[in-house]
């Protein structure tokens, strides 16, 4: 039962994949550079989607987790994307199928349609959407294969030959082996079916390794179709380029001519299943991502606005129609819709790929943007000319934003202080390492490790709570001590009260309230170094809930002083050395300068 419900996912995943760029592209590079270059173009497509179910499924963070770290820093560039990601869909369908069958005055019916895919979107949650695509894939599938039966027997075309390239395909070999593999990881669908994939028990790996292959049966049946037809009706594209993405619906219209409409009706009821089953799935997921993310963000501009507008997506289902219907009658190609996802977008996705395999985060938005936008001017240069050199190295000077991360996966890495989860109860009856308070005897939960950060679990109950029946403000407080003390007994094992030369003293404490909890609800809080100087160390604090995501969150300055007169002192050896692989990564206490903090330890020892 586990692998038919993995195998359940393919056509969803499928399907959310085959928007305009590998809908209608699928046909136009079978046509223009024969079936090598179709392949091409499908395996590292297909790989693509693959390997972004593969690593999120080996990954030792749980999807959901992944994207709850990364979703402040790729807010920008995720919505951006899904932006891009519609007016490829919304161009295509208009210029290649809606415009050449319906003809001018098509935007309403087009309009009609995209609202009628955003409604199911927001009515149906992702597993419904899920059955509703497999009804989709029966029904579009069925739809194509009686188009391609249809189509060679009306049509004389021999068929495409094995290969055709000219300089300008081999330019683009890089950019479609870069883009296609790391498309996947900004588009906010996978990551909703990932998440949900994992949270219900499912294989990540196995559900997207069978979507790959599906979608690649999606691209084969329009390659196949495209080629019982030839680059019939083919047009100059604004730049003097011959695009064939439309070569099918003009067959189709040939058809229809001479009394076979049925093919022009199962182009386009396959072709709309393809549109529709991209924009519902887009209103579902950023739906899904922006209220999660207006849930945890701590913007103050958001509390004045409704959740329902701050979490809409139709403000980016507007714009990419904007777009869509001003290209079209200007006659752009398809070709120049798809440019970004090879260049403006690759240091982005390159980062996230490094920060999911376990690489610190180092994404800078607007450098990255800045690189991207030099990217894409050269391929432009690059594709109209024909340079094939520019074509070739457009996606390299993207990756340009991923430096860092890429040097620090595959360079010498600094070995971390294994520090193990504690599962078991742990009674703390003596005196407090920070204040030297007496403990009382409680039984503290699961704390542990999670990278920078110590995690501490637990879960409130009726004793939390005040007369109103949520948890008492002062809780929240007493909690944070307690991850704090948790935090220095497993770094500090062997300190002691008895024989310490030096105290650790709280200078000051804040913490912002956000959100309220109750009883039961399984909390997290979590604690890291923030920064530091010579004398005081600053602890950051987040306090969550798995139900209300965060409840608040705050920092506190120690000090150290001597057991005897309370005098100030700098930071001491023994904590250096306790806390060697948390220190932050800026810091002169951090690994790599291990050896000389080695040195202080000795001398103030």
């Amino acid at each position: 039962m586990t692998v038919v419900r993995n195998l359940l996912w393919a056509p969803t995943i499928g399907l959310s994949w085959l928007w305009g760029l590998g809908f209608f592209y699928s046909i136009h590079v079978t046509l223009t550079y024969g079936w090598l270059g179709f392949f091409g173009f499908a395996i590292a497509n297909v790989g693509g989607l693959w390997l972004f179910g593969y690593i999120l499924g080996r990954s030792k963070r749980p999807p959901d987790q992944i994207i709850k770290d990364i979703e402040g820093r790729y807010a920008g560039v995720f919505l951006l994307f899904q932006m891009a990601a519609l007016v490829v869909t919304i161009f295509g369908f208009v210029a290649y199928l809606w415009q050449p069958i319906v003809g001018e005055g098509s935007a309403l019916g087009v309009a009609l349609l995209l609202l009628f895919a955003c409604a199911i979107g927001h009515a149906l949650s992702l597993q419904q959407i899920k059955l509703l695509h497999i009804v989709y894939t029966v029904i579009g599938v069925a739809a194509g294969i009686v188009l391609l039966v249809g189509l060679r027997q009306t049509s004389n075309y021999p068929g495409v030959p094995l290969q055709q390239f000219d300089s300008r395909f081999y330019g683009l070999i890089m950019p479609t082996l870069i883009g296609f593999l790391l498309g996947p990881w900004l588009d906010i669908q996978h990551w909703q079916r990932a998440v949900t994939i994992k949270r219900e028990g499912g294989n990540v790996g196995l559900a997207y390794g069978a979507g790959a292959l599906l979608f690649f049966g999606f691209l084969y049946l329009n390659a196949l179709t495209a080629s019982a037809v030839g680059p019939i009706g083919s047009i100059l594209s604004i730049d003097g380029l011959p695009s064939a993405q439309g070569a099918v619906s003009a067959a189709t219209v040939l058809a229809a001519e001479n009394g076979q409409s049925y093919l022009a009706v199962a182009f386009v009821i396959w072709t709309v299943i393809a549109l529709a089953s991209t924009v519902d799935s887009f209103y579902c997921a950023t739906s899904w991502f922006l209220k999660g993310k207006n849930l945890r963000s701590n913007s103050p501009l958001l509390a004045l606005i409704p959740d329902s507008v701050a979490s809409s997506p139709l403000w980016l289902l507007i714009g990419a129609a904007w777009v869509a219907f001003t290209a079209v009658p200007a006659n752009f190609s398809l070709m120049y819709f798809m440019m970004p996802f090879a260049t403006l977008f690759i240091s982005a996705s390159a980062n996230l790929v490094g920060e999911a395999l376990g690489a610190k985060p180092k994404f800078d938005p607007v450098l990255s943007f800045l690189i991207g936008c030099g990217s894409a001017l050269i391929f432009v240069i690059g594709y109209i000319q024909p340079i094939p050199g520019f074509l070739f190295i457009a996606p390299f000077i993207g990756l340009i934003g991923a430096l860092p991360v890429i040097i620090e996966l595959i360079g010498p890495r600094t070995k971390a202080i294994p520090v193990e989860i504690v599962d078991q109860p742990i009674r703390m009856m003596s005196p407090s390492p920070l204040t030297g308070v007496q403990g009382s005897d409680e039984i503290t939960p699961s704390h542990g490790f999670d990278g920078e950060w110590f995690v501490m679990q637990l879960v409130p109950t009726y004793d939390d709570t005040n007369s109103v029946g949520n948890v008492y403000f002062a809780n929240y407080v007493r909690w944070v001590g307690k991850a704090r003390e948790l935090f220095f007994n497993v770094c500090m094992p062997d300190f002691d009260l008895a024989t310490t030369r030096f105290y650790i003293l709280t200078r000051s404490f804040t913490h912002d309230y956000r959100r309220e909890s109750k009883e039961f609800e399984q909390i997290t809080v979590r604690i890291k170094i923030a920064r530091h100087n010579r004398k005081f160390v600053t602890l950051q604090h987040e306090i969550h809930s798995a139900t209300q995501g965060l409840l608040g969150h705050g920092e506190q300055s120690l000090m150290f002083v001597d057991r005897e007169h309370y005098n100030p002192l700098d930071i001491p050896g023994e904590v250096i050395k306790g806390f060697l692989a948390y220190w932050p990564k800026d810091s002169r206490l951090s690994p790599e300068f291990r050896p000389k903090i080695e040195d202080v330890a000795k001398r103030q020892a």
